[in-house]
């Protein structure tokens, strides 16, 4: 028996819907996990936005999905509710093509450097590349990217609703939600020093797809354009810290 949180609740702070930035509230200790604390005063003071923009090649099932970012200068901190269905996560091992399973992702980027794409599946699996050019490339997934190695992927932590596997598919209403904390350190790994993050505006997006689920959809915060291609920097929208 899987325990459903409750529904999406969009009445505890405006939805920045059709917004080209975000902006990362500042909190002075860690916030609860919102896997558990969705509807927390310090959760829904965050600003939420929604990931609507839907590509062609979806088939009709449109999940609504939301996310909120709090950041304590050293942390970033990302929740993800999304109302939903055809629910499917087989992928288990780090690095896995998450994207397959019902997933959700945060792609991320320093002023002036390479980005970091968080895919994680509905079960808590990641997989996180660094991108410094996406560009088409024979024979590779880009131009120029590196698989970001096992030990630093531990520095992520991460926090689900559902199981690690869910197989068969959840056909029926499901809410689930995701959170990840990413330290910046993480990202001073290839970009440098960072320091505080307040006052510091860095570029992304989000997203919500389910590539082999009974129902595949691909959504974004910020729309991607005609081609169904989520590493599309060109697309992304402005991150900005508080």
């Amino acid at each position: 028996m899987i325990e459903q949180p409750s529904p999406p609740a969009y009445q505890d702070a405006a939805v920045e819907r059709g917004a080209r930035a975000y902006t990362v509230r500042r909190v002075e200790l860690p916030p609860p996990d919102p896997v558990h604390a969705w509807g927390s005063a310090i959760w829904s003071a965050a600003g939420v936005a929604r990931v609507e923009h839907f590509h062609p090649s979806s088939t009709s099932h449109r999940p609504v999905t939301q996310f909120r970012l709090l950041h304590d200068q050293r942390h970033i901190y990302i929740g993800f509710e999304v109302a939903d269905r055809f629910v499917r996560v087989r992928h288990t091992r780090l690095q896995d093509m998450v994207c397959q399973d019902s997933c959700v992702e945060a792609f991320l980027q320093p002023a002036g450097g390479a980005y970091l794409n968080f895919e994680v599946n509905a079960g808590g699996t990641m997989l996180l590349y660094c991108v410094e050019d996406a560009s088409p490339a024979e024979g590779a997934l880009f131009k120029r990217y590196s698989i970001v190695p096992e030990e630093l992927c531990r520095m992520v932590a991460i926090s689900s609703s559902l199981p690690r596997v869910v197989e068969p598919e959840i056909e029926q209403p499901v809410t689930w939600r995701l959170s990840l904390r990413i330290p910046v350190e993480l990202f001073e790994h290839y970009a440098g020093p960072i320091g505080e993050l307040s006052g510091r505006a860095w570029r992304g997006n989000f997203f919500k797809c389910g590539d082999q689920t009974s129902h595949p959809h691909w959504a974004s915060w910020r729309p991607i354009g005609e081609n169904l291609r989520f590493h599309a920097p060109e697309y992304f929208g402005d991150v900005l810290f508080e």
